[in-house]
């Protein structure tokens, strides 16, 4: 059978054949692995690197180049020989370099559940340097010589803070919410508001949290208002817990009605029950003093006499990431020993890091000021001016003319989940470079070294002062500079 083309057929099959045949002249260009092997960039890099990953690397990058030259992207100069090698280089160096990494903050949300949550104090890193790198009293009691328990190096701290009288320490706060409703109830009704039935971050629920225990969960009451006659219809001989939930990261307003801790404290010895509240962020400083209102302290749950308290290390604490849980004595000793503890429990740096910063919180003057998370979140606006008009002045004391640098006002966020209607007022870098757009300064400092991740308002770049740490300037600059220059080549 006879195939017939019309003239445009021809015309693009004409041209396929002819590039078809540019790139198997292409094609022969690439240099074979062993050849690539002995020069003196890969020998060198061969020294740097383990075999294979360099190996790797070479095959990795001799695969694009025929991708390319099959897309008619290539050409015979960008195979010669110190063009194949700095793309191999570069490929190693990506490919070697540690996925986790620091990242500056200018987004202006200070507790980032993206970029780690909060930045530990200074006196910290000594502290775990000190732990990590050698051995410790992590079980090991000094005085009786004796086998002892990692958790009393916190809970004497954390009883003394908040009032209780127990405490422990698991990896997280999920976690901790996990043990006690496993401990206290698993097999019997947990009774908790509608409205309280939230979803932290990650897509986890309160209710599945419930499932996983073994509790039965039975909620009451409508979304916006429950009442202690709900609580009272609902309680029942199968009952074995009434839970609190804050809903740190969402607020209803208007028309609504809540048990207070106190409320449901008296509930719970009506009927003889233990009562439960899961508190999330874990605020242990009082922010009224800096105008934050509305998130409330731990201390206040245990003095309306809670049985079990729940709350993060890593958010309005400012510590690593755990789950902690005060509580009356007699709450508390039998999650001590559930078998559940020693797949939840912590490990030994997370246990300096919370030591540490919990011993900053016995004075609130020390801890204001040394622990980051505080420190920003009640940091003034006349700091915040004065810090970024120091900042504009670094900055264009460093950078050329085509990069400019104002200073505007703007809003930072608590974030990680708490007080989610609240907006500081702050003040924000406005940074742009002539010659290219916002969205791409974006993507170049996200990309940077040291990322920098900042946010775009009406098509401009800007970077949050209250949560840019000191030695971030000078990355900053660094970053600006190389762009600029880059911009100024082309």
């Amino acid at each position: 059978m006879h195939t017939v083309y019309n003239e445009a057929e021809k015309r693009i099959f004409t041209r396929l054949i002819t590039r078809q045949g540019k790139g198997f002249t292409v094609f022969r260009k690439i240099p074979k692995v062993d050849r690539i092997l002995e020069w003196q960039g890969i020998k060198t890099a061969c020294g740097l690197y383990p075999r294979p990953v360099v190996m790797e690397a070479i095959r990795s990058v001799l695969d694009s180049l025929r991708t390319e030259i099959s897309r008619g992207d290539s050409s015979i100069e960008s195979l010669n020989d110190s063009a194949i090698t700095e793309r191999i280089l570069a490929a190693l160096e990506s490919s070697t370099a540690p996925s986790l990494k620091r990242v500056i903050n200018g987004t202006g949300v200070v507790i980032h559940t993206n970029l780690g949550r909060a930045p530990l104090p200074e006196s910290v890193r000594e502290k775990l340097l000190d732990t990590a790198f050698g051995y410790s009293n992590l079980e090991f009691d000094l005085e009786s010589g004796e086998r002892g328990s990692r958790y009393s190096h916190v809970e004497p701290l954390l009883c003394r803070l908040t009032g209780a009288e127990a405490a422990l320490v698991v990896n997280n706060n999920a976690a901790a919410v996990l043990l006690s409703l496993t401990a206290l109830a698993k097999g019997k009704e947990v009774i908790v508001s509608r409205g309280e039935l939230v979803e932290v971050g990650g897509s986890f629920r309160i209710p599945d949290v419930m499932r996983q225990s073994g509790a039965i969960l039975k909620e009451v009451g409508a979304t916006n208002r429950t009442h202690p006659s709900d609580y009272r219809q609902a309680i029942g001989t199968e009952t074995g817990l009434l839970l609190k939930v804050h809903t740190s990261n969402f607020a209803i307003v208007g028309f609504t009605t809540e048990l207070t801790p106190s409320a449901l404290v008296e509930m719970g010895r009506e009927f003889s029950i233990p009562v439960m509240a899961d508190i999330g962020s874990g605020n242990l400083f009082d922010f009224s003093a800096a105008g934050i209102a509305g998130e409330p302290m731990v201390q206040e749950f245990v003095r309306a006499g809670i049985d079990i308290v729940t709350f993060s290390g890593d958010k309005l604490l400012g510590g690593p990431q755990a789950g902690i849980i005060v509580g009356k004595k007699s709450c508390v000793d039998p999650l001590k020993k559930h078998p559940l503890l020693r797949a939840l429990r912590i490990d030994k740096m997370t246990l300096a890091a919370l030591e540490e910063t919990l011993r900053l919180y016995l004075d609130d003057r020390r801890a204001r000021q040394q622990i980051p998370t505080l420190r920003m979140l009640t940091e003034s606006l006349a700091s915040l001016s004065a810090g970024g008009k120091k900042a504009v002045r670094r900055l264009r004391r460093a950078l050329p003319d085509s990069v400019k640098v104002s200073l505007v006002d703007g809003f930072s966020q608590v974030g990680g989940g708490a007080l989610p209607l609240l907006e500081l007022p702050s003040k924000l870098l406005s940074i742009s470079i002539d010659g290219i757009s916002a969205g791409t300064l974006e993507k170049r400092l996200r990309n940077f070294s040291v990322p920098i991740v900042g946010r775009i308002r009406n098509e401009t770049y800007l970077l949050d002062v209250r949560t840019i740490l000191e030695p971030d300037i000078p990355v900053i600059i660094s970053a600006l500079l190389s762009i600029s220059g880059e911009v100024k080549q082309r």
